[in-house]
């Protein structure tokens, strides 16, 4: 039997294998003092975060973490000569989300805005302009810090090749010193208690647990930092992952079926219009056998999902959107911008019935979260409208977008979610009656101030949990203001003896 030809068992490379091969390493090792830098953020890290392991709340402590390879991203940036605009405005950005866990409490916000602060900081680091440079920039920083580690160990052998002369006598210095302060500090603490307590104090426990607590984040620290700085050096070339142009698409074969949505969106715009108009509602929709709150209940999350299709409807048509002439441009923008038009009525509807519901039935975390996802939805409509339709393709939107969801998390955090969530509920309380004590124990010391307005045994009743968890103050490097201001309401207005709750 023969065997096939050589041209058969080889295939060109995928874009992908391209744009991996082609990744450019840094021609030099990495430079002494950015290993110095990284070597200090990993000490950082471990600090300040190691408290946060402990007591499992997190604090300022990430916060100055963050700073801190948000410093060896700015030094790396720097000595590659990287730092513009762009990359100032998205450190910001990753550095305000980060800071939200030294405001807020609800894990639910501050951890998403951690997760966040990652992408957002690497595509600061990578750069790039087009969709996938910005979505692949974000994402960077996983196999980065595989190619990294050959990278930061030839500079780690080259500095302590090149400082031997000077290696040993730091060691000794550092030996003879440890050695004289445990002989003579051993002495002093049994000649004298107090000089022992405060030597316990000042002495970390030495266990397997505390080598944990302190290296697990000492070491992601400096994995992130050296990963930062691996990309200021060496960006990704995420362009060569960029889709060629497409062919257009004829003209009515383009243009009918955009059409045919637009009349869709307009039917139910229309419909909706009638509903929310009319005198009697509930009388309208007796035909459909709902109620008016159960009908602004049902479909919200099928009118999200119609928004996130519309976004995909549009990228598709304006990649095969035919532009040859200016009857063609102008076609594309009249009927895409009437479709952005009757998607932010869809947006609109859709808050609109979930605000309905939320004032029946109260405000939860997901109808807070689902709010606001809905809201950022409607802006990037906006901003897609404002690109593709008034402008043409512009190369700014694709890092608008991004910065507007981490502006969207930002916005989130400040109106204090926890606190929103409690204040409507304590205010639905004082106009029916109606409270969920239960739901209301699960939030955090973000809503001490608005539960903190309940009347008793409803107040005592929602705040118990929480001030049983904050009892005990934080370590220094995870204070936090939220349960600061919360201890302080809590003491000067403890909560009463249990009473039944239900």
């Amino acid at each position: 039997m023969t065997s096939p030809p050589q041209a058969l068992l080889t295939r060109p490379p995928t874009k992908l294998e391209r744009a991996i091969t082609s990744w450019k390493r840094p021609a030099r090792p990495m430079a002494s003092a950015l290993a110095a830098d990284t070597l200090v953020a990993g000490a950082v890290g471990a600090v300040t975060m190691g408290p946060a392991l402990h007591s499992e709340r997190l604090g300022v402590g990430a916060f100055i973490a963050a700073a801190a390879v948000a410093y060896v991203s700015a030094v790396s940036a720097w000595s590659a000569k990287r730092l513009n605009r762009t990359w100032a405005a998205f450190v910001l950005l990753a550095l305000c989300l980060a800071a939200t866990v030294s405001i807020r409490d609800a894990v639910w916000v501050v951890v998403p805005a951690l997760l966040l602060a990652v992408p957002i900081g690497s595509y600061a680091a990578s750069g790039g302009r087009s969709w996938v440079e910005v979505l692949g920039g974000g994402v960077a920083i996983v196999p980065a810090t595989g190619l990294m580690l050959p990278w930061a160990g030839r500079g780690a052998h080259r500095a302590l090749l090149s400082g031997r002369r000077n290696t040993w006598p730091i060691i000794r210095t550092t030996l003879i010193a440890t050695a004289l302060l445990a002989v003579f500090g051993g002495l002093f603490i049994g000649a004298d208690a107090a000089f022992g307590s405060l030597a316990a104090g000042l002495t970390p426990e030495v266990s397997p647990n505390t080598a944990i607590q302190y290296g697990v984040p000492g070491v992601a620290t400096l994995l992130l930092a050296s990963s930062a700085a691996f990309l200021g050096e060496a960006p990704p070339p995420l362009h060569i992952l960029t889709p060629e142009p497409a062919k257009p698409a004829g003209r009515w074969s383009w243009a009918v079926p955009i059409a045919a949505l637009d009349l869709l969106f307009l039917v139910f715009c229309a419909i909706q219009a009638g509903v929310f108009l009319a005198d009697d509602k509930d009388e309208l929709l007796r035909s459909t056998g709902l109620t008016y709150a159960e009908y602004a209940r049902q479909g919200f999350f099928q009118l999200v999902v119609v928004t996130l299709l519309v976004l995909a409807v549009i990228a598709g048509a304006t990649r095969y959107a035919p532009s040859a002439t200016r009857r063609d441009r102008v076609t594309v923008r009249a009927l895409l911008g009437l479709l952005c038009a009757l998607t932010l009525v869809v947006v609109a509807v859709a808050l609109r019935r979930l605000y309905l519901y939320e004032q029946t039935f109260g405000w939860t975390r997901l109808r807070l979260w689902v709010h606001a996802f809905e809201l950022w939805l409607g802006a990037v409509i906006v901003l897609v409208a404002i690109a593709g339709v008034v402008k043409g393709r512009v190369p700014w939107l694709p890092r608008t977008v991004a910065a507007s969801g981490a502006a969207a998390m930002l916005v989130l955090a400040s109106i204090n979610p926890d606190g929103f969530i409690a204040d409507r509920n304590v205010d639905r309380f004082n106009d029916t009656g109606k409270i969920d004590i239960v739901y209301l124990n699960g939030l955090s010391a973000d809503a001490v101030p608005a539960l903190n307005r309940l009347p008793e045994p409803q107040r005592s009743c929602a705040l118990r949990t929480l001030a049983r968890t904050l009892d005990a103050d934080d370590p220094s490097l995870t204070t936090n203001l939220s349960r600061t201001r919360a201890r302080k309401i809590l003491k000067n207005n403890p909560t009463t003896p249990p009473t039944p709750c239900l």
